[in-house]
Formats: C-alpha cells, sequence, structure tokens
C-alpha cells in the first residue's frame, strides 16, 4: 500500500538537499570509499563462488540522501512489493499475473520451485540425450527467437563459450533474411539442431524464421527437418500442432516474461552450448543474487541502492540516458540486453493503478566495450553538456591467456575513465576544459564465469523491479510493443488507411 503524501514528502526532502559535488563528498566523508563500495561474496558449493565489489562512491548519494530515499521506498510499500514478487502474488496487474522467473531459479513459492525444477529436469534429460548422440551427431544449433527469448541466450552463449563448447550455437533474431544466411553458412545442415523460441509460438519473425531453416534444412538433404526441432514455449499445444514432437518441447510457464526467461527452457541453447553444470552455475549465482535481494535492507540492498541511484539522477539532475560500459568482451552484449530489461520493462507512461506517470520512469539505456567506447563516445561523457551516468563493469580474472598487460592495460582504463569523469581537469583553454563530477558506478568482478554472470544479471532484474516499485509502474508488461505489429499487419493485408507519409514509402517500397 502506497502513501502519497510520503511519497511527495520524500521527494520534497531529496528536492531541498544540498548537490555537493563528488569530490566534496569524498573531502566530507574519509571512509566513503569503504562505505559506498560494497563487496558481495556468495560461496556456491561445488558450483564455486561469485565476488563482486559494487562502488557507488562516485554516485552524488550521501547519508542525506539515503535517508530519503529509504523513506521513499516505506512509503511505495517496497518490503510488501518484494514479498509479492517471491511469493506468488500478483505484480502484474494488467495482465493479473504473478512474475515467476526466480522460481525456474529456485527462488519463490514452494510450488513454482517445484515447478522449475521438474521443467530443468526435463531440460537435463534432453541435453544430456542430445551430447549422447540420441538425435545423432549433433555440431550446430541455430537458436531462432526475438526479444528475450534471444538477448539473454545470446549474452550467455558469448560470455560463456570462449574457451568450450559442446555445441556451436548461432542464436537469430531478426527477420532480415541475411541473418539467418550468415548463421547457415556457419553451420552443416546434416548436423545441425534448430531451436524455436516463442512463448506463443506465434510470433511472426520468429516463425518465419523457423519455416525457412526447416526449408533449408530439405533442401540439403536432411530426411526429416521437422525431428532436428526442439520447441521452447509457454503454448506447447501450437508447438504440437506446428509439427514437433511432445519429447522436444521444452516448456516453460505463461508467468514468466520473456526479458526475465534466460532461467527458464528458454535457456536450452546455453546449456547446449556450455553443459548443464555451467548452466546450473548460472542459475545458482541468480538464486545467490535472489537472496541478498529478498533479505537485506534499506541502502544495505545492492540492487535497490542502484535503484536510488537511478531515480535520483533521472528526477532529481534530469539525466534522459544511462551509459554501461563492459570492460570485458565477454560481456561486449551486456549493453544490448539491460537496453531491453531496462527499456520494455520501465519505458512506461501509466502507473500501476492506470493513472499518468508524473516523473521521469526509465532512462535511455546505452553502452558499449571498453576500450573501443572511449574513442568513440566518452568525448561526450567528459566535455558533452549531458549529464550521464555511467555503470562500468570488469572482471579482475582476465578472459585470455595472452601477456598480463593487455588485461592490466583493460583494467587501468577502467578505473582511469571513472576517475576522470569524477575529477575532471581545470584549463584556461576551453577546448581542453574537463569540467569533472560526472558520476559512475563500477562493477569489479572477480571473474566472468557462469555463477558471476547468474549473480550479475539478477542483480539488474532486481535493479529494475525496485525502480518499478519507487515509481509505482508494473514492470511486467510491454503494451508498447504492440502497435507497431498491429500496423504492420494492415500493411501486409492491405486494409487501414495510413498517412500519406507512410502510403508514399509503401509503393515506393513495393508494398502496394
Amino acid at each position: 500500500m502506497t502513501d502519497n503524501a510520503d511519497i511527495e514528502a520524500a521527494w520534497t526532502r531529496l528536492e531541498a538537499l544540498a548537490q555537493p559535488t563528488l569530490q566534496q563528498l569524498f573531502e566530507q566523508d574519509d571512509d566513503r570509499a569503504e562505505t559506498m563500495g560494497h563487496r558481495l561474496e556468495f560461496d556456491l558449493g561445488e558450483l564455486g563462488q561469485v565476488g563482486m565489489l559494487v562502488d557507488f562512491a562516485k554516485t552524488h548519494l550521501d547519508a542525506g540522501a539515503l535517508d530519503a530515499f529509504e523513506a521513499l521506498a516505506k512509503a511505495r510499500g517496497f518490503d510488501a512489493a518484494r514479498s509479492a514478487l517471491f511469493e506468488g502474488g500478483i505484480v502484474n496487474p494488467s495482465e493479473g499475473r504473478p512474475a515467476t522467473h526466480a522460481a525456474m531459479r529456485g527462488s519463490g513459492t514452494p510450488a513454482d520451485v517445484e515447478e522449475g525444477e521438474a521443467l530443468l529436469a526435463r531440460m537435463d534429460m534432453l541435453v544430456e540425450a542430445i551430447h549422447g548422440g540420441a538425435l545423432g551427431e549433433v555440431k550446430h544449433l541455430i537458436h531462432i527467437g526475438i526479444g528475450g527469448s534471444a538477448l539473454g541466450p545470446a549474452l550467455a552463449i558469448d560470455a560463456l563459450t570462449r574457451d568450450l563448447k559442446f555445441v556451436d550455437t548461432h542464436v537469430v533474431s531478426n527477420i532480415d533474411g541475411l541473418a539467418l544466411e550468415q548463421a547457415f553458412d556457419a553451420c552443416d545442415p546434416a548436423t545441425t539442431l534448430i531451436a524455436v523460441a516463442s512463448k506463443t509460438f506465434t510470433t511472426t519473425e520468429t516463425m518465419t524464421n523457423a519455416a525457412s531453416a526447416l526449408k533449408w534444412l530439405g533442401e540439403n538433404g536432411v530426411p526429416d527437418p521437422g525431428g532436428r526441432v526442439v520447441a521452447l514455449t509457454a503454448n506447447p499445444e501450437r508447438a504440437v500442432e506446428w509439427g514437433v514432437d511432445e519429447t522436444r518441447i521444452l516448456p516453460f510457464p505463461e508467468s514468466v516474461g520473456g526479458r526475465y526467461s534466460l532461467w527458464s527452457s528458454i535457456g536450452f541453447p546455453v546449456a547446449l552450448a556450455v553443459g548443464m553444470e555451467d548452466f546450473r552455475a548460472l542459475l545458482a549465482g541468480a538464486r545467490a543474487m535472489d537472496v541478498h535481494f529478498r533479505e537485506a535492507e534499506g541502502r544495505a540492498n545492492l540492487p535497490l541502492l542502484a535503484a536510488f541511484a537511478d531515480r535520483y539522477y533521472a528526477r532529481a539532475r534530469g539525466c534522459q540516458t544511462r551509459a554501461v560500459f563492459a570492460y570485458d568482451e565477454r560481456l561486449a552484449l551486456l549493453p544490448d540486453f539491460l537496453q531491453q530489461l531496462e527499456m520494455e520493462s520501465n519505458g512506461k507512461r501509466v502507473t500501476a493503478d492506470g493513472r499518468p506517470v508524473d516523473e521521469p520512469t526509465a532512462a535511455v539505456t546505452w553502452g558499449g566495450v571498453g576500450t573501443d567506447a572511449q574513442h568513440a563516445v566518452f568525448q561526450l561523457l567528459h566535455q558533452g553538456t549531458h549529464m550521464v551516468p555511467v555503470d562500468f563493469i570488469a572482471s579482475i580474472a582476465p578472459g585470455d591467456e595472452l601477456d598480463p598487460a593487455h588485461h592490466r592495460n583493460l583494467l587501468m582504463n577502467c578505473l582511469a575513465q571513472g576517475a576522470a569523469l569524477m575529477a575532471g581537469k581545470a584549463s584556461d583553454d576551453l577546448a581542453r576544459d574537463y569540467p569533472g563530477d560526472r558520476p559512475s558506478t563500477t562493477f569489479l568482478l572477480d571473474d566472468c564465469d557462469a555463477a558471476t554472470l547468474g549473480a550479475l544479471i539478477a542483480f539488474h532484474e532486481h535493479r529494475v523491479f525496485a525502480n518499478a516499485v519507487l515509481m509505482g509502474i508494473n514492470p511486467f508488461d510491454q503494451f508498447g510493443v504492440e502497435l507497431g505489429k498491429h500496423i504492420a499487419k494492415q500493411i501486409d493485408s492491405g486494409e487501414g488507411e495510413f498517412d500519406p507519409s507512410t502510403t508514399r514509402l509503401m509503393e515506393v517500397a513495393g508494398l502496394r
């Protein structure tokens, strides 16, 4: 239950606070580096360790702001909302559903967790059967999906298959035929499986690509193309109608949203590529972060603390974007993944109870890979007129076996950029003047292994949820993606009236 008066009081308190510079915050608190730099450690037993330092010291949050944000979280009913998330409550009111993605990794009601374990065991059996040759020799997998059905698997596969792959895996999401042809060129049809990932098994882009993939198999001598398909769906009946045998259908619950679905059977291509042991480590790392998010209170809860920073910069400082830079090639796809997770979840204009939102919602998430991005976009970060909060993400352990100078330089650049954004450098020549006082948060991972990746992704899932609670919106629906699809169908059918510009473009493109 929210208290509107207390919500407004918390924001009034926040907006009345002084706004010291980052340098002044360090001068006022000799222990700031320790008090705002939080170490997380999880012991996962046989599945390994997770360790990371999340440093908020270079944000403008101070004790007064944190007190006010904790009051805001209380007024917004954060504790009750968090409990509802893990206890099967209706946290997606517009669709009348719970959100049970965490149960797929062991965090939820006993019934939901039991269902998740059963579905995982089913996937385990199929993965081990394929690895054991039950479907013949399998060297390649083409995984076809879109949105969350592709972005999560692509991130995990790219991050975890740098050294070892059981099956060479290609993720295809774009309806542009070039994307599918590139996958065809990299695979031998005789040793290729097709995974079709679609919650409804009706998604136009996915099903069009799937049909073309089956045609490719048939045209290249595969006697039973349909026997080479694995379906990942919340609508198994539709998959059967499409022609997939029940033994090769891996279902997941309707209450698992696409951008939160990596932990479900949508993770099949990850498990097939890296093996079930690493996939279980991915789940375990995420589950450990669930425990932290569920048990830690106030500013000690790091995803909630990250949400405090997000709301501060979006509302109090008017920042419209947030940048994410992974100083690790293994995390090259993380900014793409976070774009969907954050912008599809929290890019809303109405509250959970249907009223217009009266504050900025999700910032525009963008980013890239260090050190490449330093020579592309950092000019704007250092000297542009926009204030852009930045997240830096790096691993202490290298992902390569080359001269240690490579990784040393990578880490030096990562840390230097955060320091430079904060400190700046004055000059009488305005073209060489750096204003400084630009905020950043640094995630320093012990390693970039499966368990740590799972924890990192779960951290951001919970960060998104905490932001949604602080804004009073529903992060689990996404009606905004539907209108364009509807109009595309009207163009295809030749029905409907369009504006003159669109009509002319249709004519030039040969669509009318």
